[in-house]
């Protein structure tokens, strides 16, 4: 009953405002919209900031704790090549100790000064053994703005797409049946910048549109929030890593983290509760779909 009447306070709000004035009264209603979507968008993000302090206190917690091991295991290195320097055995014929505890300490030595580039986060995880972290800071999410779009062989499309670098990059899709491309010129758009160019069917893609999906036939392009602009990153609250580089292959990262990756019943995009942002600008969507995946 509310909602009824919410609507109908609007509809005659509106049909009131055009008598008024004819000429500026749609562009009022839709800066009203604007306006309260904006409103709607700011109170999801207030009602989270008691679970976000949470988890970030946790990650503190575990970065702490990290460090603490990678101290340990230095100490454990040390004291290792300190106990092979002063062990006196016999080498065996044609090897020589001293040469032997050379090279062992010039390989842990570069292993731990190797400089790190930007994306490379697998310096520290190589030292303490362990896998690389996974989440989904390493993607380089950006805006993008579709310049042109058009079919290609085998249900494929080919999209060129403006993402506030010198050039547009050209995006091989395969977007479903009910994507109309020409309606897609224009259109704001959530692409993976960092994945690995590829040639499909004769055309090298340099990038990878976000959808959102529920079935084969039912496929929408996730949008950015009102006021974004071609190269505006989309970041996380509650993981604020650097993306890779390049998003290795082998490592299949995005498959990975497709599980954790959908939209929620208010048609919000998110990772493990945390909304695709763009700061300052507001929440990524889907169109009309909820409770659905994101691929």
């Amino acid at each position: 009953l509310r909602v009824k009447s919410t609507c109908f306070f609007v509809s005659s709000f509106a049909a009131a405002l055009m008598k008024l004035d004819p000429d500026d009264g749609a562009q009022i209603m839709d800066y009203i919209r604007t306006q309260a979507l904006l409103s709607r968008e700011k109170a999801l993000l207030q009602s989270s900031v008691r679970e976000q302090k949470k988890l970030l206190v946790e990650n503190a917690k575990l970065k702490k704790d990290i460090e603490d091991l990678r101290g340990q295991l230095q100490d454990k290195q040390r004291r290792r090549l300190g106990l092979k320097k002063n062990t006196k055995t016999r080498p065996k014929s044609g090897f020589n100790v001293s040469s032997s505890f050379s090279f062992t300490f010039t390989f842990t030595f570069s292993l731990n000064g190797q400089r790190r580039k930007r994306g490379d986060r697998r310096g520290s995880e190589l030292l303490l053994g362990v896998e690389p972290r996974l989440d989904v800071s390493r993607l380089d999410l950006r805006v993008g703005r579709v310049l042109s779009a058009r079919n290609h062989a085998h249900s494929l499309s080919i999209q060129e797409v403006d993402v506030g670098e010198a050039a547009p990059r050209a995006v091989v899709s395969k977007l479903g049946p009910n994507v109309q491309l020409d309606q897609l010129p224009g259109a704001m758009v959530v692409l993976i910048c960092n994945v690995k160019a590829r040639k499909l069917r004769g055309v090298v893609s340099k990038a990878r549109l976000v959808c959102c999906s529920q079935s084969k036939d039912c496929i929408e392009l996730l949008t950015p929030p009102p006021g974004s602009t071609p190269g505006d990153r989309i970041t996380f609250l509650n993981f604020p890593g650097e993306p890779d580089k390049e998003l290795p292959s082998k490592e299949r990262v995005f498959e990975r983290l497709q599980p954790d990756l959908c939209v929620d019943s208010k048609g919000v995009a998110q990772y493990k509760g945390c909304g695709f942002e763009v700061k300052g600008k507001g929440l990524c969507r889907a169109p009309t779909l909820i409770n659905c995946s994101i691929r």
